[in-house]
């Protein structure tokens, strides 16, 4: 089979199993665990943005002072996508009137996470392409790596999804949609991966941005709303078991490659 091939058949395999399975996985948790699942997704996002997604960007070439400056970037753009969100539903659902509802945050938090999920899949879809394109073998351990690595966070987005007022169905369709983006990378990058190549490093910073935004901005302070020391400690074990998950599962695959 053509390499071509082998790289469509990997970008949407990698992208679609890792949706399906932190769906499976969310659809057979009760809506009353979502508040508390949303501490696990925070330690997702943060693990995924600090451990795994900025030190990739350095790895490949991006300097210091130019991930750092997109970074910055990215958090001030998402926190202007942001505002013209809240903007259009005070002036479409007049808020100011209005309290705001606890159960979720209209859409914010869902909206930004999918933005940067897009881009993630897309520096995947190069990553699966660049390794075809070494060797076959190599190839396939990075697409079952990335898949691997994937599954944590698509959980944490998916129930990002629930708490921003998405039904489990919408979740899904959103987050396969977003997964497509791992196919477009892969096939951009086999015809001009060397062009390619050298937008990665911006990619990764605007991804990061996203999950670092979403995770301080929009998600932390609703952990505040409960403040007893139970809750908390609850909280701060979630947080750390969602980073744990994401160190352990780049420690694995490192130790098998």
């Amino acid at each position: 089979m053509p390499t071509l091939y082998w790289i469509i058949f990997a970008s949407l395999i990698g992208g679609a199993l890792s949706v399906v399975t932190a769906a499976l996985f969310a659809y057979s948790a009760r809506a009353s665990w979502v508040p508390m699942l949303v501490s696990y997704a925070i330690g997702a996002l943060l693990g995924a943005a600090f451990l795994e997604i900025l030190p990739h960007a350095f790895e490949i070439g991006g300097s210091a002072s130019t991930i750092t400056t997109t970074l910055l970037i990215g958090i001030l753009l998402f926190f202007v996508l942001e505002k013209l969100v809240l903007w259009r539903h005070c002036h479409t659902d007049h808020c100011e009137a209005h309290a705001p509802d606890p159960g979720h945050d209209h859409g914010r938090s869902g909206l930004m996470i999918t933005v940067g999920n897009t881009f993630h899949n897309f520096v995947d879809g190069v990553i699966i392409a660049a390794a075809f394109m070494t060797h076959f073998e190599l190839g396939v351990v990075t697409a079952l790596a990335i898949i691997a690595h994937e599954i944590p966070q698509e959980v944490g987005d998916f129930l990002i999804l629930l708490h921003s007022g998405y039904t489990k169905r919408q979740a899904v369709l959103i987050n396969l949609l977003a997964s497509l983006a791992t196919l477009t990378g892969g096939v951009l990058a086999y015809f001009a991966l060397e062009t390619m190549r050298g937008v990665m490093p911006y990619t990764l910073g605007i991804a990061a941005a996203s999950m670092i935004y979403v995770a301080v901005a929009d998600l932390i302070p609703g952990l505040h709303k409960r403040a007893e020391l139970h809750a908390t400690l609850q909280q701060v074990i979630l947080i750390a078991l969602g980073v744990g998950t994401v160190w352990y599962t780049g420690w694995l695959l490192g130790g098998l490659g």
